[in-house]
């Protein structure tokens, strides 16, 4: 590859670094400045960091219906931007235990949010979610998964989770793009995925 990026992590100089809040999420408020591309050192520059813990998500594909799943709930970042702020996402959840895979993190995070077992697991490009302020990066799979049972309503009660389960025709995916109803970045990049491969899956898979 010859496109790499120009500076490393020792071209950014930290002076001074806090956590003026810090609840389920927190804020950092850093004082830095970098390397410039024509030379010599950026001015001193505050910049204030939304901090989450590593994400990730999943896709469910069923190869023999050809269907997906996702999953519906409630998202208070909708409110200002929709009409409704229950949204269609995939499957996902935040890494909060150290000595728990990423493949062993969303196999639970898809028992728990929509009753199903994952089949075999394909590991998509992760991604950073918004680098301008935040350090939020989510990992993405796929799964090839039977969906034959799959639907109802589920989640965690006791974590303020109520979480309705759908399967969706990937012949319908396209008009649900274009008419704004996933509208979230890790469906949106999963399934151009699965567009982008879907007849080679196909003629793997559906069998």
């Amino acid at each position: 590859m010859t496109q790499r990026p120009s500076f490393s992590r020792s071209d950014v100089d930290i002076i001074e670094r806090e956590s003026p809040y810090e609840g389920f999420f927190r804020l950092d408020r850093l004082r830095l400045r970098h390397r410039l591309f024509n030379g010599g050192w950026s001015r001193e520059l505050t910049r204030e960091l939304f901090v989450r813990t590593e994400a990730v998500a999943v896709l469910p594909w069923d190869p023999v219906r050809d269907e997906i799943l996702l999953v519906e709930q409630f998202r208070v970042g909708a409110l200002d931007f929709r009409d409704s702020p229950w949204c269609l996402e995939l499957i996902a959840g935040i890494k909060d235990k150290d000595d728990e895979s990423l493949e062993d993190l969303v196999r639970r995070e898809a028992q728990e949010e929509a009753g199903i077992s994952l089949g075999e697991l394909i590991r998509l490009p992760g991604y950073l979610a918004s680098p301008g302020g935040s350090n939020e990066r989510l990992s993405l799979f796929f799964a090839v998964t039977d969906l034959s049972g799959a639907g109802g309503v589920h989640g965690q009660p006791d974590e303020g989770e109520d979480i309705r389960v759908l399967t969706v025709p990937m012949a319908e995916v396209p008009a649900l793009i274009d008419a704004g109803q996933l509208d979230n970045a890790p469906c949106l990049v999963a399934l151009h995925w699965l567009m982008l491969h879907h007849q080679r899956l196909r003629g793997q898979y559906a069998r």
